[in-house]
């Protein structure tokens, strides 16, 4: 279940996972829920039945107090930290966040990552079996948004014997999935960390969104979303997709530092090819991403997860004031933004945290100087890290409580 920038774990050839490295949580397995009770959706559907994959780390305590909910961006997983048992390449897509005496410190806290329902890394979702039909959902999967999403998320902490949540954290579209924590369900949240994210996209984000999911629609091999049947894969689509997304990760900086104008393969006296093929490195970038993307990404999830994100705006019901939308909010909020992110830039996050003391209401901020774009809430930057290191600190002194048990299992 490897997914790339905006949620890419680390991958380590040749990694021994009977030595786990120092900090790591160790090898991790997939955990199934299966949930018979209907979920709502705000479309109107509703699922009857549904599986959500999770993965947990550290340890409960008698109080289960202690737990911390990662929600996960557009492209990761529940793997959030650790060595998948099934890939020993397989490394968490925040593994450098989570773990044993890393910022969210495993030692400390009970961590949980949940697959989203619609996500294709092993919940529920359009390549699912419809009990309907006995086929794949396909296009016909029902239309999610991140409120739905927060509402299956509950019902895991239900399951685990979680009443209130140490923090719910995320970055980019986990950050969205932690302010609506923090909103339609303010009772269960202790802390709300919101890392390089927005309280709703601007028309630039839903453009690049809409160019995107063009690219897969219009792909021959689309087939109105049920591909499956056809036993092939939008191929060129989901790697266009994933190009057009690709470059808003980064800034234009770091892509001149990695790439510049280098010429891949220069003609011979340096003399231009003036062809269409891959010339430029940058060009080989992106297609070796797009390409990766399209061999393990669903397409009919990348459609629903890119709507949602389009679709989150808290204060769509109170005529566009964030304030009275945050109002209900009982959580303690972290904010962090970095100054080269232009896709989810600081004033986003600015605009967050005025909202918030305009309410009276807890709010920490910092804004992080990197030269990575939005990526960077997935990188190692050591202020970035020490301020999530310090709050984490903060909020373990509230936490007490004996060991509950080694494992809880769904």
């Amino acid at each position: 279940m490897t997914a790339s920038s905006e949620s890419l774990g680390a991958h380590l050839p040749g990694l021994n996972i009977d030595t786990p490295p120092s900090g790591s949580v160790g090898v991790v397995h997939t955990q199934f829920m299966q949930f018979n009770e209907p979920l709502s959706l705000a479309s109107g559907h509703t699922l009857n039945a549904y599986e959500l994959a999770i993965e947990t780390y550290g340890t409960l305590n008698a109080e289960a107090s202690n737990a911390v909910l990662i929600c996960h961006a557009l492209n990761a997983s529940h793997h959030v930290a650790g060595i998948a048992a099934d890939n020993a390449e397989d490394i968490g897509w925040w593994d450098n966040m989570v773990g044993p005496g890393k910022p969210v410190d495993t030692n400390v806290f009970f961590v949980i990552g949940i697959n989203n329902l619609g996500s294709c890394f092993g919940s529920t979702g359009p390549a699912s079996i419809s009990p309907e039909t006995g086929k794949p959902w396909g296009a016909a999967f029902p239309v999610l948004t991140v409120e739905d999403w927060v509402q299956a998320q509950a019902r895991v902490a239900d399951r685990l014997g979680i009443k209130r949540l140490a923090a719910v954290m995320g970055g980019s579209l986990g950050g969205m999935q932690a302010m609506s924590w923090a909103i339609t369900l303010p009772q269960r949240v202790a802390h709300c960390v919101v890392i390089a994210s927005t309280p709703r996209l601007s028309a630039q984000n839903i453009a690049f969104n809409e160019v995107a999911r063009r690219a897969i629609i219009t792909d021959p091999e689309f087939h109105g979303g049920n591909y499956y049947a056809q036993n092939t894969v939008p191929r060129s689509g989901l790697s266009v997709a994933r190009m057009v997304g690709h470059i808003t990760y980064l800034s234009d900086d770091d892509m001149a530092e990695k790439f510049g104008r280098t010429q891949r393969e220069p003609a011979a006296g340096g003399a231009f090819h003036y062809g269409y093929g891959v010339e430029f490195e940058v060009e080989s970038y992106l297609r070796y991403q797009g390409e990766k993307f399209s061999r393990y990404f669903d397409a009919n999830t990348y459609l629903l997860i890119t709507r949602a994100l389009d679709y989150f705006d808290p204060a769509r019901e109170t005529q566009g004031d964030l304030a009275r939308a945050l109002a209900p909010a009982q959580a303690d909020f972290l904010l962090v933004s970095f100054t080269t992110d232009w896709r989810f830039p600081p004033e986003r996050s600015r605009e967050i945290v005025r909202a918030l003391l305009k309410n009276h209401q807890s709010a920490t901020y910092a804004e992080i100087d990197a030269p990575h774009g939005h990526d960077a809430f997935l990188l190692d930057d050591t202020r970035y890290h020490a301020v999530m290191r310090a709050y984490f600190l903060r909020i373990a002194a509230t936490v007490s409580g004996s060991s509950k048990k080694d494992e809880v299992q769904p």
